[in-house]
């Protein structure tokens, strides 16, 4: 019998970690090739990971709630044999029991087949940290002595043994933005107690330690080295306590996966495309009654008709009518990209934060085609499973403030877009129609753009055809 391990794989876009969301199996399960055994979120979506082998799971290295560097372990799994594909370990024996044995390559051997998801390619790179110190379990299997100075707690569940807070001297590992953190808020990463696998220092050991440094009792314990907590568990105690303890006025939330890849991507669209926002008022009684009319179509029966299928329908007449607006800025050549199709993108906002898939080739869909590309968007988005390609290559994009109440709004770009259309929400309103005062339905929409690619003109333009399509649906046929 072998122990065969499963890295966390490249999912492709340059991604170099994923938080593992939810554990499939537990030690002891039979997994087959394929099967997926967790899903795992990136920077862009959720993605379930299928294991590369037939076996008996052995132990998972990490909990849910981890984030993990790609080319990590993350799952062990006991086969019958021996393989060339995955590199192959046998299980770490108790010190007490360990005998000597021969040392072990720090590196497995070459392999044939790097086990990656289908479709997303195999990465030539993985992201590689310096050699750690050995523990107890590794120097055990090695035949080496480990320089740990106190024996190890006893395990509750199979997950990678605890490291001790760095040793004298040796520089703390810690990721590139821990550590500015750390220079940020003061704090010497030598005197942080690393929680994290493997003896690294997280964001949230240095936040622990500010908070600890910020005590009057618990700074001691926060600024001693391993030694001398080791020898005052009194002043450890007080100073876990300080950090574990929530405060009562504020509470502070990892940002992380999809969040922290959005905030980034609208700080960068934010100040590096010139936003201009134009707004239009109109009447969309008739566009609402059309709407209604639709749903009662035997023709359309089984679809989901809704104002926003109008609306889309409308912003792809109006690209049609002004094909500029329809383009990206390319600032390596310098160039304005004009692009022959429209991928029409959907703000949607799920519960791991806001992201925008868009529908392939849009302009190039029926009604109908529209309206079954809408509803497999919204639902594939609601369920976590939008794929990384499906955010990919938007030309414009919808957000719909609307059903939150919201009249309107002034969106910001989706990066590498040349607009974005906010839609308020649809009220009965006082209008003037046909020379009297009349309640009407009513709406505003709001439209942003890269002022680089569309000027002033050019956008009052296009959003003056997407209300005109708007209060009068037959241009929906007559411009088409």
């Amino acid at each position: 019998m072998t122990i065969r391990e499963f890295k966390m794989p490249d999912v492709g876009e340059g991604l170099t970690e994923a938080e593992i969301l939810k554990w499939y199996v537990q030690p002891g399960d039979t997994v087959t090739d394929g099967q997926v055994v967790c899903e795992v979120e990136t920077a862009k979506a959720a993605v379930e990971l299928p294991i590369p082998f037939d076996g008996t799971v052995h132990a998972l290295l990490f909990e849910e709630g981890t984030t993990v560097d790609v080319g990590q372990v993350i799952i062990s799994v006991q086969t019958a044999g021996a393989g060339a594909e995955a590199p192959v370990q046998t299980e770490a024996a108790p010190v007490a029991e360990a005998a000597p044995a021969a040392p072990a390559a720090e590196e497995p051997a070459a392999e044939a087949r790097q086990p990656v998801l289908v479709g997303y390619g195999v990465s030539t790179a993985s992201t590689k940290r310096r050699p750690r110190k050995a523990t107890a379990a590794t120097a055990a299997q090695n035949g080496t002595a480990a320089p740990v100075a106190a024996p190890a707690a006893p395990a509750a569940a199979p997950v990678l043994p605890a490291v001790p807070a760095q040793p004298g001297g040796e520089r703390p590992l810690a990721k590139p933005p821990v550590r500015k953190l750390a220079k940020d808020l003061g704090i010497d990463l030598a005197t942080v107690v690393p929680t994290g696998d493997g003896g690294v220092v997280t964001r949230e050991d240095v936040h622990a330690a500010a908070a600890a440094a910020l005590a009057p009792q618990a700074a001691p314990a926060a600024a001693a080295p391993v030694a001398a907590q080791a020898q005052a568990p009194a002043a450890e105690a007080a100073a876990a306590a300080t950090a574990a303890e929530p405060s009562a006025r504020e509470t502070r939330i990892p940002v992380k996966g999809v969040r922290k890849v959005t905030a980034q991507a609208m700080v960068g669209s934010a100040f590096t495309a010139p936003h201009v926002t134009e707004f239009i008022t109109l009447d969309v009684t008739r566009t609402m009654k059309l709407v209604q009319e639709l749903k009662d179509d035997p023709d359309l029966a089984g679809l989901r008709i809704n104002p926003l299928l109008l609306i889309a329908k409308a912003v792809l007449v109006a690209i049609r009518r002004n094909p500029d607006v329809n383009a990206s800025w390319d600032e390596a050549a310098q160039e304005i990209v004009l692009k022959h199709y429209v991928n029409l993108g959907i703000a949607a906002a799920t519960p791991r934060g806001l992201i925008v898939p868009n529908i392939k080739d849009a302009h190039a869909k029926t009604l109908g085609e529209l309206s079954e590309s809408l509803s497999s968007l919204v639902a594939t988005a609601r369920d976590g499973k939008t794929s990384p390609a499906d955010m990919q290559n938007g030309t414009i994009t919808i957000t719909n403030v609307g059903v939150f109440g919201v009249d309107t709004g002034t969106p910001i770009l989706n990066p590498g877009e040349s607009a974005i259309l906010a839609v308020g929400a649809i009220k009965l309103q006082p209008w003037v129609h046909k020379g009297k005062v009349k309640p009407r339905q009513v709406t505003t929409l709001a439209l942003s753009f890269d002022h680089r690619l569309i000027d002033g003109e050019l956008g009052s333009k296009f959003l003056a055809d997407i209300a005109a399509v708007l209060e009068h649906p037959r241009r929906l046929i007559t411009w088409s």
